[in-house]
């Protein structure tokens, strides 16, 4: 049987309801959304001295740091810590133009020299500039990861041709990884950018570096 008058005036009433309420949700709806797009999950952000932490969006945190990358204890002893890294890899390369009868070692030797000089210049200039030209920060860091001990040094100061070949690269390989170690950690607990961008390169370099001897060895 056909609608009546009553059942299409229930109808009508009942769509009118649904409009009504499907306007209000929308407008109460659109205030949490617009929120919830900015803020994602939450991060805290430690404070200057004497300041509380923050609680900021992974969006507002990312800017905070873009905009405050002062260098924090971190990123100073990272630098400090590399010159002396890269210098005794300097050290070790200097012997393989003498004592290296491989070519793939010496030409080696030589892109790590090319490569680490102009970093240790580069981390000399950042800490006159950011004022960690003294002493380490961190009263009980450990030794450097990945640093020939003075018995391997007199060891391969002492090899020639083969011998000093394999010896190399074992010390090599072991020195890289300790730096890709050292600038993995810089990465998590430091806080200037030009640091962070500094470890990038050390990762890179040194991790293509490391699968390169490997071959030779």
């Amino acid at each position: 049987m056909p609608f009546g008058r009553t059942s299409l005036y229930r109808v009508a009433i009942a769509a009118s309801a649904v409009l009504a309420l499907g306007g209000c949700t929308g407008s109460d709806d659109e205030t949490p959304s617009k929120s919830a797009a900015g803020t994602g999950p939450s991060v805290i952000a430690p404070g200057k001295p004497g300041e509380a932490a923050q609680t900021l969006s992974a969006e507002d945190a990312a800017k905070h740091r873009a905009e405050d990358d002062s260098p924090n204890s971190a990123d100073r002893d990272y630098a400090r810590m590399m010159i002396e890294h890269h210098t005794q890899a300097l050290e070790m390369t200097e012997l393989a133009a003498k004592q290296a009868e491989s070519t793939q070692v010496k030409g080696l030797a030589d892109r790590i020299t090319a490569a680490q000089r102009p970093e240790i210049n580069t981390m000399k200039g950042w800490l006159e500039k950011h004022g960690g030209a003294g002493k380490s920060e961190s009263h009980d860091h450990e030794p450097m990861p990945g640093m020939a001990t003075e018995a391997q040094l007199k060891k391969l100061r002492a090899a020639q041709g083969k011998a000093f070949d394999e010896l190399f690269l074992k010390l090599m390989i072991t020195h890289h990884d300790g730096a890709v170690t050292m600038a993995t950690d810089v990465k998590a607990q430091g806080n200037n950018l030009q640091i962070e961008e500094m470890a990038d390169d050390v990762i890179a370099q040194q991790t293509a570096e490391i699968s390169r001897m490997r071959e030779m060895s």
